[in-house]
């Protein structure tokens, strides 16, 4: 039976990480789930990329946190913070893509 990542992670959010970089994190339920998305990879560049619709290389790094059963994605915004055109001047309603992951 397929799971979705919203069923398995108590957090999932977005925010700036500068006016040029957007942080994804997903802090898991239990630290189970959280050993089962670091054994099996299920977080990749290139998936990060493709749900973003961005490049690899603008996937700038994948951290698996185990103190807090945390993963934290940091991509380059395609757009700076405040500046023209930015729809989300704070990043904090960029990780909707996040929720359509299955598993």
């Amino acid at each position: 039976m397929r799971r979705t990542l919203p069923q398995v992670a108590k957090v999932i959010r977005s925010k700036n990480a500068g006016p040029f970089e957007l942080t994804l994190d997903i802090i898991f339920k239990t630290p189970g789930d959280f050993r089962l998305f670091r054994r099996r990879r299920i977080i990749t560049a290139r998936r990060i990329a493709a749900l973003y619709g961005v490049a690899e290389a603008d996937v700038l790094g994948i951290v698996y946190f185990e103190p807090c059963d945390a993963i934290k994605i940091t991509l380059r915004r395609w757009v700076p913070s405040g500046s023209p055109g930015d729809s989300d001047i704070y990043g904090a309603q960029q990780h909707a893509p996040l929720l359509g992951i299955t598993f």
